[in-house]
């Protein structure tokens, strides 16, 4: 089994939304905002090597989407989701398995791509893995995250045949090696892969811990549809974290791949940095 960093792009956020009620002269120290008060945030993905199956965790946001769109996120950068695969000698045909963390546009958009006025899976010989809890919040959704779910992200994977709903938090359908946990803060029914590797275990915190500087139970970002819930699964997913020393893969963290955690007086803190590269 092998796990191989993707990134697909940076992108940027408000930087208040990114950090809920922690105050600016705190938060621009560690994610410096511009002159319109946006900070640049990674599209992190992950590939797994398992067996005969090609995993690959969240898409980025894709490149299908109009000019009106891209230009409230700023998309900049040098990567992108096929450039990672082939420096790495994939194909998207090669890819046996999407797994959705949830079906934010910066999570699920390179999932479908668009070629001429058809929309179509990405990823050909794939089954795409969602869940019928998120699912049905993500096309029927509340008016604060509308804007979050777009239907040219998700419909077409339903259309294909290829959407499946994982069973269970327990299930083996996706493999062996990975369990996932369910938070339901920052939106309905996101879910966090934990990975085991060679004797570690490799949380892959998707929005719930997006940065390092969101490890600090405080920060919780605006965007959170239930941001006491997010601070209560926080507090019980890290507390266990660090009890069992999982490291954490953040997703949107501009440049910490990933990071151990540590119990301090002030708390549990990210610890040591590393590159996934480095620990395997």
């Amino acid at each position: 089994m092998k796990l191989h960093t993707i990134n697909t792009g940076l992108f940027k956020l408000d930087g208040g939304a990114m950090h809920g009620v922690v105050p600016k002269s705190m938060w621009n120290k560690v994610n410096p905002a511009d002159d319109n008060n946006m900070c640049s945030w990674a599209m992190r993905c992950l590939l797994i090597e398992d067996g005969n199956k090609l995993i690959l965790i969240d898409t980025g946001m894709g490149n299908k989407q109009n000019e009106k769109f891209f230009s409230h996120y700023y998309p900049h950068g040098d990567d992108s989701l096929q450039k990672s695969l082939q420096q790495l000698g994939f194909t998207n045909k090669d890819i046996t398995d999407v797994f959705l963390t949830h079906l934010h546009f910066d999570h699920c958009g390179g999932a479908v791509i668009r070629e001429g006025e058809q929309l179509k899976p990405a990823f050909t010989n794939a089954t795409y893995w969602s869940n019928e809890k998120h699912w049905q919040s993500a096309i029927q959704p509340n008016v604060r995250e509308k804007a979050s779910f777009l239907k040219e992200n998700m419909l077409p994977l339903q259309e294909s045949g290829q959407l499946k709903f994982i069973s269970s938090e327990t299930s083996s359908e996706l493999s062996d090696h990975i369990d996932i946990l369910t938070v339901n803060g920052h939106t309905e029914s996101m879910m966090l892969p934990l990975i085991r590797l060679n004797g570690k275990s490799i949380l892959y915190c998707a929005d719930l811990v997006p940065s390092m500087a969101h490890v600090s139970l405080p920060w919780v970002m605006a965007y959170d549809m239930q941001p006491l819930q997010t601070l209560q699964e926080k507090e019980l997913i890290l507390q266990k974290a660090a009890d069992q020393q999982w490291l954490l893969f953040l997703e949107h963290d501009l440049h910490n791949e990933c990071c151990s955690l540590e119990q301090t007086e002030k708390g549990i803190r990210s610890a040591e940095v590393f590159r996934m590269s480095e620990i395997q």
